[in-house]
């Protein structure tokens, strides 16, 4: 182990300069067709629809359906953010995407001692089934796909929306959306993170199991290399690490006795979308290449679809500034449209006041609006991956192919994507790379429009969402109201099933359902988890 962290950096970008990608790739004058000698037009590009899925899952893409429009929301209360998803439909809007406040993130109730201040202020406060039931109402889940944005209570959120169809009346089998519940991604870059990593990975396991078996139109798990991009990480390391924590999930199912086929077709990645335009495009061509062979020949996948790489894309947060915001709409666009060129079927992109405080009304029309008209004025949904063929796009792809599948070869020879996080190998990827961009900026070797260069005066000041402590005084009242009239003897029979149920090893999503339908709260369902599987305090990250 200790000779392996040793060596140096699969890909060594050097120093990142203006004639680099944003990773620091290096980039040459001019691209021909000797650049692209070594790529199988047959093997490694394919046709739309056809493996290796290079250029796409879909054969017919956006002529045959357009990408989800699934504006990222949440703030406040359950009530705000209910206003906030009827807005965001009215305004045409085609999918529900969900932030979620930092104590439900970290597994904690509103009125636990180290939630106040932060109550409903970055996402919505969600403590128990009620507050889904207020949520989604006027909203029937059979008309409309959720996506929620949730990883250490992940399985926990699943339950409650389980419970939500439930109560409305919906089959199981016709609920659609995505639970993010890309657990290993938080001990490379988030740190949100409750349980150790092995059982954490156990939980995600469960859902993927449960819905197999149960929500047959879900996906269970959006594997995400967002994060890790937003960390700081190159698209080769983004893309390397997110396919690393794929294979592991996979690997993981397999284990507990699931066929690939059963569960493969539902599993969906999430992705960044960068400023670099040429490699964005030819970094999401790269993840469906190497998905798709690593299905075939490592899991023995036989199902087509068991190999596709589903996408969502969201525009990327850490390029945004709060030097002249308005600039922000610009890089949004270059950023959606890259998304789309490289195939994405989902799409959330950022408001331009993101970088200062929840969005505004205002700024999320301009965001939503800004996919419109990528989908309806440019012309690009005409053609399936228009940039095929471009020797710069194929030479990117191929490079970013490799890139990332010599990361994951050391990742597998260290034992597997658990002993890369407890060494700290991933982690130490992903500063290097950030510290070696921050000094490019810095060097002004990578310029930044009003930031680094052309700056000026940033303008008239911009409306301003603010969530006030009575957000935090609305949501604390109505949970301790809550518990006053639930029902004990059904709470803490469910808590006491999930820890037995935690303890035999047994898939805990049904018990969860239980304890949700009983009104248990997030902060008490994971404290009944906690008590069999343990807390984890960072082990040997660093």
């Amino acid at each position: 182990m200790a000779e392996m962290l040793d060596r140096q950096s699969p890909i060594q970008h050097g120093e990142i300069g203006p004639h680099t990608t944003i990773s620091g790739r290096p980039l040459k004058v001019s691209y021909g067709p000797a650049d692209t000698l070594e790529i199988d037009a047959v093997e490694d590009i394919g046709e739309p629809g056809g493996f290796p899925f290079t250029r796409g899952v879909h054969r017919d893409l956006y002529r045959g359906k357009l990408w989800t429009m699934r504006q990222f929301a949440g703030f406040g209360t359950a009530r705000q953010t209910n206003e906030r998803f009827k807005f965001l439909l009215s305004r045409g809007q085609t999918g529900l995407s969900t932030a979620f406040d930092l104590p439900t993130l970290m597994g904690r109730d509103s009125d636990d001692v180290l939630s106040l201040g932060e109550v409903g202020r970055c996402g919505v406060a969600i403590d128990t089934l009620s507050d889904f039931e207020t949520l989604f109402d006027g909203i029937n889940l059979r008309d409309v796909s959720v996506s929620m944005t949730i990883n250490a209570p992940a399985a926990i959120l699943l339950a409650f929306y389980i419970a939500t169809g439930d109560k409305q009346g919906v089959k199981r089998e016709e609920l659609r959306g995505t639970c993010q519940n890309d657990i290993l991604k938080e001990f490379h870059a988030q740190n949100e993170f409750y349980f150790p990593p092995h059982e954490s990975v156990q939980l995600v396991v469960d859902t993927i199991e449960f819905c197999a078996k149960e929500l047959p139109q879900y996906n269970p798990v959006s594997v995400s290399g967002y994060h890790i991009r937003e960390a700081g990480s190159t698209a080769g390391q983004e893309l390397a690490f997110t396919l690393g924590d794929g294979l592991h999930y996979v690997q993981a199912s397999i284990e507990r006795g699931m066929d690939v086929d059963s569960f493969a077709p539902r599993l969906s990645f999430f992705f960044n979308a960068h400023n670099d335009f040429l490699e964005e495009i030819a970094k999401y061509r790269a993840a469906r290449r190497l998905w798709s062979r690593y299905m075939r020949e490592r899991f023995g996948a036989k199902n087509d679809r068991s190999c596709w790489l589903r996408f969502h894309a969201q525009t990327a947060g850490c390029s945004l500034y709060g030097k002249q915001v308005h600039n922000n709409i610009v890089r949004v666009a270059y950023q959606a449209m890259a998304a789309v060129l490289g195939g994405c079927q989902s799409l959330h992109t950022n408001s331009m006041d993101e970088t200062l405080a929840l969005p505004s009304e205002h700024a999320v029309t301009v965001a939503l609006r800004t996919q419109q008209i990528v989908a309806y004025e440019t012309g690009v949904t005409s053609v399936v991956d228009p940039f095929g063929g471009s020797y710069v796009v194929e030479k990117l792809t191929s490079e970013l192919e490799e890139e990332a599948a010599e990361y994951i070869r050391r990742i597998d020879e260290m034992g597997g994507m658990e002993a890369a996080i407890e060494s700290g190998y991933v982690r130490r990827e992903i500063a290097d790379a950030a510290f070696r961009y921050s000094q490019a900026v810095e060097r002004k070797d990578k310029v930044v429009v009003g930031v680094t260069e052309f700056t000026e005066d940033d303008g008239p000041p911009i409306e301003i969402l603010q969530i006030g402590q009575e957000t935090e005084v609305e949501q604390t009242g109505s949970l301790r109201a809550l518990k006053a009239k639930r029902d004990r003897s059904k709470v803490e029979a469910a808590l006491a099933r999930i820890t037995a149920d935690a303890r035999a090893g047994t898939n805990r999503m049904p018990a969860l359902i239980e304890g949700a339908k009983a009104y248990c709260t997030v902060g008490e369902m994971m404290k009944a988890l906690e008590a069999a599987l343990g807390r984890y305090d960072g082990g040997a990250l660093w």
